[in-house]
C-alpha cells in the first residue's frame, strides 16, 4: 500500500468515494486487477518513486500517472510492512490462483480421493493468502500457522466427505434435487472451512490485539505533514481485531457463494441440453469459463463489503481507548484482506 512508503504528505485514499459500497467496489476492482501482475520490478520502483515524490511535496496534485502508480503499489505492497506480497497470493492474482482449484473442486463425479486432494489444495492456498494479507502488527508463529492449517484442512475434508455420504441417502428427494445438492457440497465445505481458516490463521490478532490509530482531521493531517511526524498507535485492541477478522471471514464466505454456487447450477442445466450431451469434451472449458466469469465479478463485490481501513467509534472498543479518539472520537485500523 502507498501508506507504507516514506513521506509526510498522505495520498488521497482513493479516486472513489470509499464511504459508499459502489465506491469500494470500484476501488476493490483496481486492487484485484490482474494486469498489475505484469508490472516489472523497475515499473514498481518507478511507481514508488512517483508516490514518494508526491508525499514529499515534489508533485503538487494527483495526475492520471500518479493514480496508476498508486494502483500498482496498492495491489503489490503490504500496507503494514511495505514489502511486496508474494505474487500468487496477491488479491490481483486471486482469480487466477483459485481458478484451477475451484474447477477441481467443482468437477462432477469426484470420488473420495479427488475430494480430499482438492480440499487440501484449496485450504493450503487459503492459508497462504490469509497469512500473506493479514494485519502484520501481530505476527503469527510458525507452530500456530501449522496447527491452524491442519484444523482447517480437517474441517473442510470432514464437511465435504460427510455431506457426500449424506446426500445419496436422502431418498425423499428427487434424483435431480440430489444431483443439485451433490454439486453444492464443495460450497458448504469451502464456506465453512474458509471462514474457520481466517479465524485460525489470524487468531493471534484476536488474542493480542492489533494497532489502533486516531482518525485525524484535515488540520491535524496538514500539521503532521509540516512537522514530519508519523501517527502513533494508541495501543493494541482485541475488540478491533475481532471485528477485523470477523469481517474478513464473512467477506470470504460472500466471495465463495457465487463462485461455488452459480457455475455448478448452470452446468447442471447445460448438461441437460442436447448440444452439450453431444459434446461432452466441452464440459471442462465451459466449467472453467463459468468459474472465471463469476470470479471476476464476485471478488470486488465481496472485498467491498467492508472498508479495508476501518474507522469506528472509540467507545465501541476497550475502555483504554475511550476519549482518546481523533476526529469525532473515531479510531481506525487496518482490517486486512
Amino acid at each position: 500500500m502507498s501508506a507504507s512508503l516514506p513521506g509526510n504528505r498522505e495520498l488521497p485514499a482513493s479516486r472513489y468515494n470509499l464511504n459508499t459500497y459502489w465506491g469500494r467496489v470500484k476501488q476493490s476492482a483496481e486492487l484485484a486487477d490482474p494486469r498489475t501482475l505484469l508490472v516489472s520490478a523497475s515499473g514498481l520502483e518507478n511507481a514508488k518513486q512517483l508516490i514518494s515524490a508526491y508525499k514529499h511535496g515534489k508533485i503538487t496534485s494527483m495526475t492520471p500517472e500518479l493514480w496508476q502508480a498508486k494502483k500498482v503499489v496498492d495491489s503489490t505492497l503490504h500496507p503494514d510492512t511495505g514489502q511486496p506480497v508474494f505474487l500468487p497470493f496477491r488479491m490481483s492474482c486471486f482469480v487466477i490462483s483459485n481458478l484451477v482449484v475451484t474447477a477441481g473442486m467443482l468437477t462432477p463425479g469426484l470420488q473420495t480421493t479427488g475430494t480430499l486432494l482438492w480440499q487440501i489444495t484449496n485450504q493450503s492456498l487459503n492459508v497462504a493468502i490469509n497469512n500473506a494479507n493479514a494485519n502484520k502488527s501481530t505476527p503469527l508463529s510458525t507452530s500456530t500457522m501449522v496447527k491452524s492449517y491442519f484444523l482447517a484442512v480437517s474441517a473442510s475434508c470432514s464437511v465435504a466427505l460427510g455431506l457426500n455420504a449424506l446426500v445419496p441417502r436422502l431418498n425423499r428427494l428427487s434424483p435431480n434435487a440430489r444431483t443439485l445438492l451433490t454439486r453444492l457440497v464443495p460450497f458448504a465445505a469451502v464456506a465453512s472451512a474458509g471462514a474457520l481458516n481466517v479465524f485460525l490463521m489470524r487468531g493471534e490478532e484476536i488474542r493480542q490485539g492489533i494497532d489502533v490509530f486516531p482518525v485525524l482531521s484535515k488540520e491535524e493531517k496538514s500539521q503532521k505533514e509540516k512537522d514530519g511526524g508519523e501517527v502513533q498507535s494508541l495501543g493494541k485492541s482485541k475488540m478491533a481485531a475481532t471485528l477485523a477478522v470477523g469481517e474478513t471471514a464473512l467477506s470470504r464466505v460472500l466471495n465463495a457463494t457465487p463462485i461455488m454456487v452459480l457455475p455448478p447450477l448452470i452446468l447442471v442445466k447445460l448438461q441437460q441440453t442436447e448440444w452439450l450431451r453431444r459434446r461432452p469434451r466441452m464440459t471442462l472449458p465451459i466449467n472453467l469459463g463459468l468459474i472465471l466469469t463469476t470470479s471476476i465479478f464476485a471478488l470486488p463485490l465481496a472485498l467491498a463489503a467492508f472498508p479495508q481501513r476501518q474507522a469506528v467509534d472509540a467507545r465501541t472498543l476497550e475502555k483504554d481507548f475511550w476519549n482518546r479518539g481523533g476526529k469525532d472520537e473515531k479510531v481506525e485500523f487496518n482490517r486486512g484482506i
